[in-house]
């Protein structure tokens, strides 16, 4: 297949390891990955935090960048992150909508069905579980709220990590609870914020893990905060981490954890 990538502008500009583990894993199972140059935000922010008029035009380069996908230039686009597919799915229409730009809406929900979260992709569209990888640590899986929520990805991740080599996969305990991150939630409500993430990380420790795992570095950027300020030793690796590590090219942490001596998150 000829696959687009979205690597989405928080991966693209502060977690880069995500995209480029994407494309790793996606070309060692033989397909071809192309990043279209004028990608940008998808919008979300902005529509997030109320600014719908200036949403729009982000709306319309996100659906620029990526309707060759419409005439066949390719057969997908993935994105590394549940948070931004949910937005292309549920947003960009609704924007376009609302200032009657009736022809981006109808474009813009095109691509949105051609534009697919990591673990659909290689679930749903390539019918693969096991892609060959192999990661011996201990993991745990956050399953980010909207890519269980809007995205609706259900147990993919999952089914995904359980087929890894080596892998010792532990439950994260109340794990469809919210890490407290939400963009600018994080930001408007600190105190909410800090109290969600403290019981999160509190939890991620209780489990074990040397590493905490999630569909979306904006969650994981959240959490590994939390566990690197308190010297947990817990790192943080997305979903494309773990899938993308073999025994000949292993996984290497772009972010090593504090060393220091844990203490009470």
């Amino acid at each position: 297949m000829r696959i687009a990538l979205f690597a989405t502008c928080i991966a693209e500009t502060m977690f880069p390891q995500a995209p480029v583990a994407t494309v790793r894993l996606l070309e060692r199972l033989g397909h071809e990955v192309l990043f279209p140059p004028g990608q940008a935000c998808c919008g979300q922010m902005h529509t997030n935090t109320g600014y719908l008029d200036q949403a729009v035009p982000v709306v319309r380069n996100h659906v620029a960048a990526f309707a060759p996908v419409l005439d066949g230039e390719w057969d997908a686009i993935v994105a590394p992150s549940g948070s931004c597919v949910g937005s292309v799915r549920h947003q960009q229409a609704m924007v376009a909508d609302r200032v009657g730009d009736r022809g981006l809406a109808r474009d813009a929900a095109a691509v949105a069905e051609h534009t697919y979260e990591l673990s659909e992709l290689l679930v749903d569209v390539l019918g693969l579980t096991d892609v060959g990888a192999h990661f011996p640590h201990r993991v745990t899986y956050h399953p980010t709220c909207h890519s269980l929520r809007m995205v609706h990805v259900g147990d993919r991740p999952l089914r995904l990590l359980r087929a890894v080599d080596g892998i010792d996969l532990v439950d994260l305990p109340e794990a469809e609870s919210c890490c407290g991150f939400g963009g600018t939630f994080a930001l408007k409500n600190a105190e909410t914020s800090a109290a969600m993430v403290g019981e999160k990380v509190r939890n991620v420790i209780s489990t074990g893990a040397e590493v905490l795992t999630a569909g979306d570095y904006s969650c994981l950027m959240n959490m590994g905060g939390r566990l690197s300020r308190h010297g947990t030793g817990v790192t943080v690796a997305h979903l494309a981490e773990i899938l993308a590590s073999t025994r000949e090219a292993p996984w290497e942490p772009a972010f090593l954890p504090r060393s220091a001596q844990a203490v009470k998150p």
